[in-house]
């Protein structure tokens, strides 16, 4: 039976089937909410800890590193203004999206590998939020930690679950609740992190600004090698993003029109980027001079300043900016993949259940080990494995089909222009292999190593190379 865009019942910001598309009604984000999404994006603790460990793995000066920033910046806005320009024309998410290319059948590969990204992601930031939770605890009652289990003492433990159960109380209200909870949450980050780079300047006796220029330069480097970080950070910052540039059409498909969208973009990225990293790379080097160590935390810099109040104000904002960016960047593309998996049987807060128990065992089990491997590693790993999903994409919507699609068709899950005979595009699937095994391997195999910077644009053009020249020979073009 074929499944049309008006089975579903509930609108797409309630709990119903979150793959229906959106009517014109509910296509009410402006300019403003696009913004918020990239302002929450950049604003997590996990986003704040990747920019400060950047400045240090490199070795690279600060403004090298400011820099390379603002590119990624750049470059991820064009990149997402390219796929989201489908949800937003046709209301549609990406799983359904990734059928024009993979096949009604086959868009569940692409689905699920945006699914376990956003899982990994989402317990991730459940466990960085807690610590947020933790330090507002600890500030206020003023217990010291106790015994440890899996890395964590009994009050982390117990804001990990209290964090965890939040997230479930949000999204079981809909779309709405995470679309407030967004709106009120990130503006408040910035004037936190305005303190305490305030109260660093102060300690620092004003040696901060020039601290932030050398606290992280190679005595040695030379141009080349400044380059080389340069290129590298950027890399691993457009495999950051490069989760988000898959699944656009999750959140452009809300967009008012493509100018709110590309207008979002424009003012959500580059200024975000610009200020963020301003002040992560004034908070981490005056941490550097005041504590004689660089600390990518922010929670851990806050906890040392020995202010209850400023502790307790952080705590709050840390919390609620990365529970907000979670729900929306990494919990919808999550419960939109795996609903994909089965579009009748699984709902909204079924998906989301599904997500928050997977989560639970991510976060609670898994970080302390991951971050014993490095952060950029996994997170180039990962955005190397989506990177040639974009580039198939992006072919297939621009030049194969011209930015047209029978959105019915994408809908009808046993036969339509999209099912290829068997429900999979085996050119899209050669493709994507191709592409994802060949960019992967830039960030594991040794002789491959100095490709790292490049893996997901290597991944992305080869797998949108690939695709193109298989569909001209099965004559698709």
């Amino acid at each position: 039976m074929m499944a049309t865009p008006s089975e579903t019942g509930e609108t797409a910001h309630g709990t119903g089937n979150p793959l229906r598309p959106v009517t014109k009604e509910e296509k009410s984000w402006g300019w403003f909410a696009i913004f918020n999404i990239w302002a929450n994006d950049i604003q997590s603790l996990f986003g704040y800890s990747l920019v400060a460990s950047l400045f240090i793995s490199y070795g690279v000066s600060g403004w090298t590193a400011f820099a390379a920033l603002i590119t990624a910046g750049l470059m991820v806005m064009l990149l997402v203004n390219l796929s989201g320009a489908a949800g937003e024309r046709y209301g549609i998410p990406y799983p359904v999206l990734a059928r024009a290319s993979m096949g009604t059948t086959g868009a569940k590969l692409p689905a699920v590998l945006r699914a376990t990204v956003a899982v990994f992601w989402y317990g991730v930031q459940v466990y960085f939020a807690s610590t947020a939770l933790a330090l507002l605890i600890r500030s206020v009652t003023g217990i010291t930690a106790g015994a440890e289990f899996l890395g964590l003492d009994s009050i982390d433990w117990m804001s990990f679950v209290i964090v965890w159960a939040f997230h479930i109380l949000i999204f079981w209200h809909g779309m709405d609740w995470v679309e407030t909870f967004l709106n009120i949450a990130g503006p408040f980050v910035y004037a936190v992190m305005i303190g305490l780079v305030m109260v660093l300047w102060s300690k620092s006796e004003g040696q901060l600004l020039s601290q932030a220029q050398t606290i992280f330069a190679n005595p040695e480097a030379t141009w080349g090698s400044e380059f080389k970080g340069f290129i590298a950070i950027v890399g691993t910052m457009v495999a950051y993003f490069a989760a988000v540039m898959i699944n656009f059409s999750d959140f452009s498909r809300y967009a008012r029109d493509k100018n709110a969208m590309i207008k979002g973009n424009l003012a959500g990225l580059p200024f975000n980027m610009i200020l963020f990293s301003a002040l992560a790379l004034l908070t981490t080097a005056g941490a550097a001079v005041v504590y004689g160590e660089a600390i990518i935390n922010p929670t851990e810099i806050v906890g040392r300043t020995d202010s209850v109040l400023l502790g307790i104000i952080a705590a709050i904002t840390f919390f609620a900016a990365t529970v907000g960016i979670n729900l929306v960047a990494n919990f919808v593309p999550a419960v939109n993949g795996i609903a994909n998996l089965s579009p009748h049987r699984i709902s909204f807060r079924r998906a989301g259940m599904i997500t928050s128990l997977f989560a639970l065992v991510i976060g609670g089990f898994w970080t302390s080990f991951i971050s014993q491997f490095g952060i950029s590693g996994f997170v180039n790993t990962l955005g190397a494995t989506l990177a040639p999903l974009y580039g198939i994409m992006i072919v297939d919507y621009y030049i194969l089909r011209k930015q047209v699609l029978k959105r019915d068709d994408l809908y009808d899950l046993k036969g339509g222009t999209y099912h290829f005979g068997n429900g999979w595009n085996n050119d899209a699937l050669v493709a994507f292999c191709i592409g994802a095994l060949f960019s992967v391997a830039t960030v594991w195999v040794p002789f491959l190593g100095q490709l790292t910077g490049y893996a997901w644009i290597i991944g992305a053009i080869l797998g949108g190379v690939t695709y193109y020249v298989r569909c001209k020979k099965s004559h698709l073009v």
